[in-house]
């Protein structure tokens, strides 16, 4: 059993507000995560996906307003989006009860936006928490090449053999083609969206060009930008938006995307060990959407994150911008000895950065001049963490 960090930011929300809604993909541990915290305290949970618990909210106020003296857990709630309105009712009564938190706790799939499909709004009365697969913070650093080829989602990452990781995550992407993103309104069949996966994964942390893969698929731009859309709202991929400061250059305006699991990428792209992931080109980006996933994880609400590049070539591949003010450039390299283009240093002077790090793939911290520290990926983790809190 690995433990994970979220789970005291789950505890410590419950304690706060009166609902907590745990969103991240399928298979990432929200339910286990759910019924360990549900064992220690009084509570009750609700598959919405399974037909003898949703029969018993036919009637969701009568069955929920026996259980005030519980945290209910509903698990996979967007499958019964009609219950938004009447929990919005039943928060509002226990509050003027008295009870004013731990009420509810919400698993998932989608981001919120995509989940609160009756329009409901539940402001003031939730708390949103991204959960993600297995961090590098989480597991030894021996481990962190194999979280890096099989991904976190603890199924992948455990798997008995290279083989059997591949086998799970290729299942997955045919379970989210075929079942998951059809109830979301997209009828396109999945033999056509599998390659559509495929040209995003070879586009791994590179500048989307909607246009392009439109003409490649024989489909609109318009489509293909609503498909990534949904995929950002379903949590398996991630847009990472140019820095729009006014710096007196010409700046890239297209967004970064990356799919938000490493495993994912490598399955699709048929990679199935370390030896073959070595060798492919997709590499270094794989590397750095790896690393940049692991940062934006630990950032606390409020971090803003962009990546910069100038018509002139000058590149930063993540920017933070804390809440106390403070901008931090960090440069992605793979390797014990990585060396930083100009352009990084042109790009840290055109936004004023205040610290500059380079994230490697070894484990010891050190100054290589001008301002810039070379540092390991669970240690950037942690100081992101303890910045952010």
């Amino acid at each position: 059993m690995i433990q994970r960090d979220i789970v005291y930011k789950v505890r410590k929300s419950l304690g706060q507000n009166p609902a907590v809604a745990l969103l991240g993909p399928r298979q990432v541990g929200k339910t286990t995560l759910a019924l360990a915290i549900g064992e220690g305290i009084s509570s009750i949970y609700l598959d919405l996906e399974s037909p003898k618990d949703r029969l018993k909210l036919q009637d969701p106020e009568d069955f929920l307003s026996h259980h005030t003296d519980k945290l209910i857990i509903l698990d996979e709630v967007h499958r019964m989006p009609g219950l938004f309105p009447v929990l919005r009712g039943l928060i509002d009564a226990r509050r003027r009860s008295g009870l004013k938190t731990s009420q509810f706790l919400l698993l998932g799939s989608a981001s919120w936006d995509l989940l609160k499909q009756s329009g409901e709004s539940l402001a003031g009365r939730i708390d949103y928490i991204d959960m993600s697969g297995l961090q590098a913070v989480e597991l030894p650093q021996q481990d962190m090449d194999e979280l890096w080829l099989r991904g976190g989602f603890p199924e992948s990452f455990l798997a008995s053999g290279d083989e059997e990781s591949m086998r799970w995550r290729l299942n997955f992407i045919r379970t989210y083609l075929e079942r998951e993103i059809p109830q979301f309104g997209f009828k396109i069949p999945a033999a056509s969206m599998w390659p559509f996966w495929v040209m995003l994964a070879h586009e791994q942390a590179c500048l989307v060009n909607a246009s392009s893969i439109a003409k490649n698929l024989e489909n609109s731009y318009q489509t293909v930008s609503r498909y990534i859309d949904l995929l950002v709202d379903l949590l398996l991929v991630r847009k990472l938006l140019p820095w729009h400061n006014n710096t007196g250059k010409r700046l890239v305006k297209a967004p970064k995307v990356f799919f938000r699991d490493s495993g994912l990428v490598h399955a699709l792209l048929d990679i199935p060990s370390q030896s073959a992931l070595f060798g492919h080109p997709v590499i270094g980006r794989s590397w750095e959407a790896f690393v940049i996933e692991n940062i934006l994880q630990a950032c606390s609400f409020g971090v803003q994150s962009y990546f910069y590049r100038s018509a002139g070539g000058a590149e930063i591949d993540l920017i933070l911008k804390f809440r106390n003010g403070k901008t931090w450039a960090i440069e992605v390299k793979r390797g014990l000895s990585p060396k930083l283009a100009r352009g990084f240093y042109e790009a840290c002077d055109d936004i004023g950065t205040d610290i500059r790090y380079l994230v490697y793939s070894g484990e010891e911290t050190f100054s290589i001049g001008r301002g810039v520290d070379v540092i390991g990926l669970r240690s950037i983790v942690q100081l992101v963490k303890e910045t952010s809190a």
